[in-house]
């Protein structure tokens, strides 16, 4: 029994000793596992650490660069850029009249040595070309040699500055502004051939009238063209003014009437009323006006109120005998002229308003809302003579 006890002991003994030996050795190993663990752990860090630095110098050096470049735009002479104004933008628009007729006429009194009836035949003959028309050519020379005398220019160059002063004394400036009164329905009736640019213009002093404030009514009484109605119908939807219809080749005056109403009833600003474009004769004309008149008149009572006509500035003479007519049938308080940005003419301004005594209004000059300019004769003439 001892003997086995000793030996088995020894046994245990020494298994003992393995297990602890060989625990020592798994210890050993984790520590040096650990280690190295360690070891990679910091140097994973101090990488890290250089890449943060790294990073941060970039970044730096980055923001630097930027300042520097921030205060190069600051302190760079910067290039002017000339703001077009509307003055320039007028000029642009007229060009064709500008070097047509007037860059004509300039041409005229340059390389001559005296003022003589040559050099006034020579303009006579340039204006009766340019469709200004013989009664009113006649009246410009005849003006500017007066004025010439007057003055006593002697040099044919300083002529043309005088000529510039003579057309533009032909320029009605007074009520050359819609009479828009506060506290009361305004009326504006519009008049013009078919082709003139006359629904286009409504819808432009509409669309400009909402812009301002004012609630507008827009009455279609053209009943004898269907397409007047509907380009009216897309103008108010655009302009946000109600528009005031009835079927084809309904009776004018009823739509009249009904415009009228609907504008009392909405408490409008203004009532822009359109008429028809194409009557058989002068006649037929005057009687449909005529009882327009009579349906704003009942309607109103004294209240004056805009008759506005609208004329194609490319037609010449054609739209002088036009103003001709219509101011005889109706009493006309001002005219429209509409594209003037496609005539190398443009006299037309100066016969109308010289002949009929009666302001414009507008012009146009392209085909967006803001083309549709308020007319300032004092710009008109800088635009064309500069």
């Amino acid at each position: 029994m001892g003997f086995f006890n000793r030996l088995f002991g020894r046994k245990k003994e020494e298994k003992i000793e393995e297990q602890k030996e060989k625990l020592e050795q798994e210890v050993i190993k984790e520590e040096v596992e650990q280690s190295t663990f360690n070891e990679q752990v910091e140097e994973k860090l101090e990488e890290e650490q250089k890449i943060d630095t790294a990073v941060e110098s970039a970044v730096e050096k980055n923001n630097e660069e930027e300042k520097e470049i921030e205060n190069e735009v600051v302190y760079a002479d910067k290039p002017k850029v000339e703001k077009r104004s509307f003055f320039t933008s007028l000029k642009e628009k007229l060009f064709k009249s500008r070097e047509g007729l007037f860059g004509t006429l300039k041409n005229i009194f340059t390389g001559k040595s005296i003022v003589d009836g040559e050099m006034y035949e020579e303009l006579e003959d340039t204006l009766v070309q340019s469709d200004i028309g013989i009664e009113m050519t006649l009246k410009i020379v005849k003006d500017l040699k007066a004025e010439v005398k007057a003055r006593g220019v002697k040099n044919p160059e300083d002529v043309y500055p005088v000529l510039k002063d003579v057309l533009e004394s032909y320029l009605i400036t007074e009520n050359t502004d819609l009479d828009i009164q506060p506290g009361r329905m305004n009326v504006i009736l519009v008049v013009g051939v078919n082709g003139v640019g006359k629904t286009t213009t409504i819808g432009k002093v509409a669309s400009k009238l909402v812009k301002d404030g004012k609630k507008v009514v827009i009455g279609a009484a053209d009943t004898f063209r269907a397409a007047a109605v509907e380009q009216l119908e897309e103008w108010a939807k655009r302009a946000g003014a109600e528009l005031v219809k009835h079927p084809d080749g309904a009776d004018p005056g009823a739509v009249v009437f009904d415009t009228l109403k609907a504008g009392e009833d909405k408490n409008a600003d203004v009532v822009i009323i359109d008429t028809a474009g194409r009557l058989h004769n002068k006649n037929n004309l005057m009687k449909e006006l005529e009882k327009i008149n009579n349906i704003i008149k009942k309607k109103i009572g004294d209240q004056p109120y805009e008759s506005i006509l609208v004329l194609d500035g490319t037609t010449g003479q054609n739209g002088l005998t036009q103003a001709r007519v219509f101011n005889e049938v109706t009493q006309l308080t001002g005219f429209v002229v509409t594209k003037l940005d496609g005539t190398a003419k443009g006299g037309i301004l100066f016969s109308i308003s010289e002949e009929l005594k009666k302001p414009i209004k507008y012009i146009g000059v392209g085909e967006g809302i803001e083309d549709l300019r308020e007319f300032n004769s004092k710009e008109y003439i800088q635009a064309i003579f500069d």
